[in-house]
């Protein structure tokens, strides 16, 4: 286990002085060092490089705030329902421009970017960069960042003022807005960059640092989004035309077939459980996790985490202990999202995803005892699974109520095998190779391999009371669409992706509503997962620009987001 924490800190300490958008994209900057003289040495680019990831580790950022960002979607919600100006409201679908996690969110992707820019630049301009592979590849890793915190920006708020130049004033800080489809070039000529002057992951490789998988994943992932719907200023949802967009599953398919040429990424050889069981304790594998975000916390520090804390199985606090016993015991965890229920029922029984994506228990604190029990819950009481506090290792049970080390994983194999798959579907033209791969994720779950042969069975149970009718499943090519609707949900719940699919297939609504009405957990008057009667479409396709920033920024001429 390699882990680069310190690095990231000393970082974060010494990029402070001449970083600017501290907090927002148009503050001043405020700089006691000079740039241009600051990259003198590839050991100073290195820790420019730091300071983008302590950026987006930040425990504001990537640490916790991100969290909120993907939920609800047909998979999981928040457990409470009053309005915060912060989580709830964001996952609920009652969020304003007010809202401190959008803030923060806003705040650290532009900080990030910025600093990335700076990078990009001070390291371009130094002597010896074109000879200088070390430099090239430094000069990657900023522009995956770069590009990776460009595709949130996208994807959140839509067309942003956007730069690949470093804010060094007021004036070059405030931007109008750009348009996605310009962002989304600048996006892939930065990811295309990176996969150029990256090498490949290794056994030996620490996948908390870009790679050409990381950075090719990536980039098949930008083109699935770009080739699919997006809310419009104008308040419609549109996506590309076809010729389009099939140029867009094509480039994906070309990513696919450089990581089938490279041959060394695939699925964890400790199995899907063991791989979540493995992030959760800092075991790094790097064959199937492509790139993570790295946590550790020391108290009064950055860079602590909250995932398997409050997206993770409730953990009651220890009372009653020695101080010499606490580091014994798992510290609490709150147990902020709950999983709808209906999808433990949608698995098979076999297939080792199930228990996995739902813990349907948690853990109690005995003061007799001096132990945590385990109390199995009702549905609608069952916990999002993939981290948790039991699987962390010993050394960061209980350094910390609120935070702790567990990596955040972006970018995975098994995704990228289902991107593939639905890349090859849609060209229309290879449907034997999109099942093949959809059933290699299957396969590796112990679940039973789909085929047109067999999918009316294997969906029966399902259409009886989900019957997704805003997908036509009477083609070939509609068929897999439906099964790759399932499949996503079943590998990827939780991961930051799902509700992301739903906006490019142009479904989120539908599904809300369709999840929303079925579930049992809506059954009382009081109804925890409300989202299908909160969401509106046409507006919460995107987040509302921060209402500092519309006030701060001339250019965005007052204008907000449809219908903010």
């Amino acid at each position: 286990m390699k882990k680069y924490h310190l690095l990231y800190l000393l970082s974060a300490l010494l990029l402070a002085g001449f970083t600017s958008c501290e907090d927002m994209l148009t503050e001043k900057p405020n700089s006691s060092y000079d740039k241009d003289g600051y990259f003198d040495s590839e050991a100073k680019a290195e820790m420019a490089i730091m300071g983008i990831y302590s950026s987006i580790s930040d425990k504001d950022h990537y640490g916790w705030c991100e969290m909120a960002a993907p939920a609800s979607d047909d998979t999981y919600y928040t457990s409470r329902t009053h309005s915060d100006n912060q989580v709830h409201d964001i996952a609920h679908y009652r969020i304003n421009s007010t809202n401190t996690w959008v803030e923060n969110l806003w705040k650290f992707k532009y900080q990030a970017i910025d600093r990335a820019n700076m990078a990009i630049d001070g390291i371009r301009h130094m002597t010896g960069y074109e000879e200088n592979k070390k430099l090239k590849a430094l000069e990657a890793e900023a522009r995956f960042l770069r590009a990776f915190m460009a595709f949130d920006l996208v994807k959140y708020w839509g067309d942003v003022p956007f730069k690949t130049t470093y804010s060094e004033s007021y004036e070059s800080a405030y931007q109008p807005r750009a348009s996605r489809e310009t962002i989304y070039d600048e996006i892939i000529a930065d990811l295309t960059f990176a996969k150029e002057n990256t090498e490949w992951a290794t056994a030996g490789s620490d996948p908390e640092r870009v790679t050409q998988g990381a950075a090719r994943a990536l980039l098949m992932r930008v083109y699935l989004q770009r080739a699919g719907y997006s809310l419009q200023m104008d308040g419609k949802l549109t996506r590309p035309e076809e010729g389009k967009r099939k140029e867009y599953f094509n480039a994906v398919i070309e990513e696919w077939k450089a990581f089938q040429a490279n041959g060394y990424h695939d699925f964890h050889p400790g199995g899907y459980d063991t791989l979540f069981k493995d992030i959760s304790y800092g075991t790094q594998n790097p064959k199937e996790t492509l790139w993570e975000i790295s946590f550790f916390h020391m108290q009064g520090k950055r860079n602590g985490g909250a995932w398997g804390i409050y997206n993770g199985p409730m953990v009651g606090e220890p009372t009653g202990l020695a101080a010499s016993e606490a580091n014994q015991h798992m510290g609490r965890a709150n147990g902020f999202f709950i999983v709808v229920p209906e999808w433990r029922g949608f698995f098979e029984e076999t297939d080792t995803r199930r228990d996995v994506m739902v813990c349907t228990y948690q853990q109690r604190w005995n003061a007799k005892l001096k132990a945590h029990e385990k109390r199995e819950l009702k549905a609608g009481g069952w916990y999002c699974g993939k981290w948790r506090r039991e699987w962390m290792s010993p050394d960061s049970w209980n350094k910390n109520l609120n935070y702790g080390d567990v990596n955040f994983c972006p970018l995975r194999y098994a995704d990228v095998v289902l991107m593939a798959a639905e890349a090859y579907n849609e060209t229309g033209n290879a449907q034997s190779t999109a099942w093949e791969l959809l059933n290699r994720v299957r396969t590796r779950a112990g679940a039973t391999p789909i085929t047109e042969a067999n999918y009316e069975e294997l969906m029966a149970a399902r259409k009886k009371t989900h019957q997704l009718t805003f997908i036509d499943d009477t083609t070939p090519q509609g068929k897999f669409r439906t099964a790759l609707y399932w499949e996503r949900g079943f590998e990827l719940a939780f991961e930051g992706q799902r509700k992301y699919d739903l906006i490019r297939w142009g479904v989120l609504g539908k599904a809300l509503k369709l999840f929303g009405e079925a579930s049992s957990v809506n059954k009382k008057e009081t109804k925890p997962y409300p989202a299908y009667q909160t969401f509106t479409e046409g507006k919460h396709e995107l987040f509302p620009i921060p209402l500092k920033e519309i006030q701060s920024n001339p250019k965005l001429e007052g204008k907000n987001n449809p219908r903010y």
